[in-house]
Formats: structure tokens, C-alpha cells, sequence
């Protein structure tokens, strides 16, 4: 492995840790919502089950609206980029010690596309 193999896989490896990270954040605050939505039930049970609809209805609102709009935006992203990420092929030229690589790297595009076809679903819906 040469000096700018070992620079790119370690940025790679530390760029998935801090998105390991903001998802693992992401995870804390579905929780924090979750027992904050468990809580709401007191309304009910209080003879105010308007509060409770009033609030499960806002923080859905909200929290549908925040999650569309940063899954558009990176669907954007990723989609404008596509033909830059296409042109980062692999050189294969029928060497068979390349073909690996080539290989992986077309699988991992087609993996992207179908995320980013599923995300455009996702909006639709």
C-alpha cells in the first residue's frame, strides 16, 4: 500500500466515524422524542386528549418536515454528483488483475443509485 492509498483509507475510515457518530446522535434524539411522546399521554389522562392530539400532531409535522427536507437535499446532492462519481471509474482495460477492483466499484455505484432511487420514493410518498 503506498503513501496516498494509506492518506485515502484512513481519511475514509475517520469519515465513517463521524458519521457513525452524528447517527448514533441521530438515534439519542429519536429516543428523546420517543419518551417525550410517551409523556403526552398525561394529557389524556387528564381529560385533555386534545393537548396530546395537538402535540403528536405537531411534532409529526415537524419532525417529517426536517427529515424530507435534509433527505431531499442530499438526494439532490448525491444526484448532481453522479456523473463526477461515474468518471471515477476504475481503468479496467480487460487486465484481469484490475478487474476486482472494477468490479467493486460498480457494485458500490449501483448501490448509491438504488439508495438514491428509494429516497426518491421516500419523498414522493
Amino acid at each position: 500500500m503506498d503513501q496516498t492509498s494509506h492518506l485515502t483509507g484512513e481519511a475514509e475510515r475517520e469519515a465513517r466515524q463521524r458519521v457513525a457518530r452524528h447517527l448514533q446522535d441521530l438515534r439519542r434524539l429519536h429516543l428523546a422524542l420517543a419518551e417525550e411522546s410517551r409523556a403526552f399521554k398525561r394529557f389524556t389522562t387528564e381529560g385533555q386528549a386534545r393537548a396530546e392530539i395537538d402535540l403528536a400532531a405537531e411534532m409529526l409535522e415537524q419532525y417529517l418536515s426536517a427529515s424530507s427536507a435534509f433527505l431531499e437535499n442530499m438526494r439532490g446532492r448525491f444526484e448532481a454528483r453522479l456523473p463526477l462519481l461515474r468518471r471515477g471509474e476504475p481503468a479496467f482495460g480487460g487486465r484481469p488483475d484490475q478487474a476486482p477492483e472494477h468490479g467493486a466499484f460498480w457494485l458500490a455505484f449501483s448501490r448509491l443509485c438504488a439508495v438514491l432511487r428509494r429516497a426518491a420514493r421516500q419523498a414522493e410518498g
